[in-house]
């Protein structure tokens, strides 16, 4: 029974391919694929979803792994491929969306050059390091990196996504367990979850003698952290399956031992779903506050590349705020691993 199938797919793997060809080639030998462009690509995407499916039913077992990572980073590749054949050939306009060969060369250009104006880099001059750290010790090495935009930005997010998520984890916990405090808090909460983030940060830096300092953007990154957890632990608790409690009475479990021992476990990997949401939404506020009032981080760089019309290098800030996100993604996921590893 199997080679049949298999036939089948290779068949169909074949024709698909086909419909994508004459899907494009024949408006374009007919001179009017560009007026059908948005009409051809959809069609071209969902014909490539077909195809992938089928090639992924003759994958065998012990290829799946390399197969998904292929199709994760193959089409995003792809994409950046098309992308730079559109602005080439004038599809796209080019001065709005420049293709990924200058994206590139702009992100290069920001990572190796010190602007003297401001007195930032994109990342503080790694390769003078060891020369700085030889000539004046760690002061030096500080020195470098305190002009980079990237530590100016994963600073803030870092601080105040630990300072509003140890407390919003906390009284998740406790609204919770408690009925009452969960009735006195949770409209509360729900009321402010609801403000725009960016809303709240004129009102943050009045609370400041230097409203222009860090305290204010990192106040708001926490607060938004803060809120969220909050929710998210709440219904983590609220979720635990009452025989996980009652086990745990059983077993003369009270207190911090039911906390520790059944709680936290049970809510864990909601509480883990919600810092993956919280961590994106701080990385946004900080952007966000970054292009209205900063002088450093990378969403000061990127505001500034489009006030003065460089999209090149405003399309490379956009980039590195993605890898940013990418990267403290899989630095979460890294902890999720090591904190819950019955979910490997």
């Amino acid at each position: 029974m199997t080679a049949p199938a298999s036939t089948g797919d290779r068949r169909a793997i074949l024709l698909l391919a086909a419909a994508i060809l004459a899907l494009n080639a024949v408006p374009a030998a007919a001179g009017f694929w560009s007026a059908l462009a948005w009409p051809a690509i959809g069609g071209s995407f969902v014909l490539m979803v077909l195809i992938c499916e089928r090639i992924g039913r003759l994958v065998p077992v012990k290829g799946r792994g390399l197969y998904e990572r292929t199709l994760a980073l193959g089409f995003p590749f792809l994409v950046l491929v098309l992308w730079e054949a559109a602005a080439g050939s004038g599809f796209i306009n080019p001065t709005w969306f420049p293709p990924p060969s200058r994206i590139g060369a702009a992100l290069w250009d920001l990572s190796t050059r010190y602007d003297r104006f401001s007195g930032t880099t994109l990342l503080g001059r790694p390769w003078l390091m060891p020369e700085a750290f030889g000539r004046e010790g760690w002061a030096g090495v500080w020195t470098l990196l305190s002009e980079s935009h990237v530590l100016a930005t994963v600073g803030r997010v870092l601080i105040g996504f630990v300072l509003g998520a140890i407390p919003g984890v906390l009284l998740g916990v406790v609204m919770g367990l408690n009925q009452t405090v969960r009735l006195m808090l949770d409209t509360t909460l729900s009321a402010v979850y609801v403000l725009p983030k960016i809303a709240i940060f004129p009102i943050v830096m009045l609370m400041f003698a230097d409203p222009f300092g860090e305290a204010p953007k990192i106040l708001v990154v926490g607060l938004s952290v803060f809120i969220l957890m909050a929710i998210n632990t709440m219904a983590g608790v609220r979720g635990i399956d009452n025989v996980y409690l009652m086990a745990g009475k059983n077993y003369g479990a009270t207190g911090w031992s039911m906390l520790r021992h059944v709680i936290l476990p049970g809510a864990l990997p909601v509480i883990f779903a919600g810092l993956r949401i919280a961590l994106g939404t701080a990385m946004i506020v900080i952007i966000s506050v970054e292009f209205v009032r900063a002088k450093q981080g990378v969403g000061y760089m990127t505001f500034y590349y489009w006030e003065v019309l460089n999209p090149e290098k405003m399309y490379a800030g956009l980039v590195v705020v993605m890898i940013l996100g990418v990267l403290l993604t899989y630095a979460l996921q890294w902890l999720q691993r090591r904190l819950m590893p019955w979910r490997k």
